[in-house]
């Protein structure tokens, strides 16, 4: 059966970075440490990824909650930012109130009205998950919130992948995963999702052997697509 005629499960969404705008916290940086913020953010960023592929490889699960606190103290230190206590409740909390993308919204309406089942599959925690979508009014879109912390394994590896078929059913081909990180579109391809890959950035393919299914400039592109991968 090709692709197109196959019945889709579920439409995955990545969560940081997709549907919610990781460096918004530099406002909040450049708040505490004025001048600082956006290098903040961008390093920030880079260890958090950093360190959940570090501890995938190594067998060292932490949850993100962890990660991402570990990052910032590992950014703060190199950038010689004095990071308070306060200061880093409130940079890690605001992993919670992370505000949407522009073209997440009407995107995600565009998806629904197709009549496939929305659900997140992200490295956060359930519990920042939760948080961060019922602050944004997304929440109602999604049939489920899928942590990769029931498989304790970051995304690139297949076990956090698995978790979709565990709570849909199905095999591989059966999902769409959505995402803006050209790594995580591959790993998903490797494993055998369809990808639908939103570059905003205007990036080049990841070289790791795993093309996307498609490529768009903006959310706005997927429902389009999808609606010619949906049997009617």
């Amino acid at each position: 059966m090709s692709d197109t005629a196959r019945p889709l499960r579920a439409v995955l969404f990545d969560a940081y970075g997709t549907l919610l705008d990781v460096h918004g916290v530099a406002r909040l940086g450049e708040t505490i440490f004025p001048g600082s913020g956006d290098a903040l953010s961008v390093l920030w960023r880079e260890k958090q990824l950093q360190y959940s592929w570090l501890r995938t490889m190594a067998g060292k699960y932490a949850d993100f909650r962890q990660v991402t606190g570990d990052a910032l103290d590992y950014a703060a230190e190199k950038l010689g930012l004095a990071l308070t206590r306060q200061a880093r409740e409130q940079l890690v909390g605001a992993y919670e109130r992370l505000t949407p993308f522009p073209d997440a919204p009407p995107a995600l309406a565009a998806v629904a009205r197709l009549g496939v089942p929305l659900a997140v599959l992200s490295n956060g925690t359930s519990s920042m998950l939760e948080a961060a979508f019922r602050s944004t009014n997304l929440r109602d879109h999604f049939a489920a919130l899928l942590s990769v912390e029931a498989a304790g394994h970051y995304k690139t590896s297949p076990e956090a992948y698995r978790i979709a078929m565990a709570r849909f059913g199905g095999q591989p081909r059966d999902f769409v995963l959505v995402s803006s990180n050209g790594w995580d579109v591959a790993g998903a391809a490797h494993f055998g999702f369809r990808t639908f890959w939103v570059n905003r950035l205007g990036a080049p393919v990841e070289r790791m052997g795993a093309a996307p299914s498609a490529v768009g400039t903006s959310l706005a592109d997927l429902a389009p697509w999808l609606a010619a991968q949906t049997p009617t």
